[in-house]
């Protein structure tokens, strides 16, 4: 017999990944994206600035052993220098008034989607009840 918990968990999982679920979330999806889109632009208009993501390769001193593995002769702990990958934000210049356009625009777009997107979410919940 399963304990409680687990048994939840189980039903938990399985009713938030249902069909209508689903369904919703790719419904709205490009809604999702120009919400993060205008979450981002209105930051940086706020700011004065916007980051600039970029990764960089830097190094590190990590633990390896020397040699090939051989049964006869143990290999010895060392240390190797390796690269590992980055990502580094800096702040960069931005035109606010450029930056109040692309604002403008996909505030504009976010609005001509919406209809369609709740057309699409109120099928989902038709074709999907729960």
């Amino acid at each position: 017999m399963r304990p409680l918990a687990t048994t939840l968990i189980l039903a938990f999982a399985l009713t938030a990944c249902s069909a209508q679920d689903s369904c919703i979330r790719t419904a709205t999806r490009d809604i999702r994206a120009l919400d993060a889109l205008i979450e981002e632009t209105g930051a940086n208009i706020a700011r004065g600035y916007a980051y600039e993501e970029r990764e960089v390769t830097r190094w590190a001193w990590v633990r390896c052993y020397d040699g090939p593995y051989d049964p006869e002769y143990p290999r010895r702990l060392s240390r190797c220098w390796e690269p590992y990958t980055a990502v580094v934000r800096k702040p960069v210049a931005i035109d606010p008034a450029a930056e109040s356009r692309k604002l403008a625009a996909l505030q504009s777009r976010r609005a001509a989607l919406a209809d369609t997107a709740m057309a699409a979410v109120q099928e989902c919940r038709r074709l999907y009840p729960e």
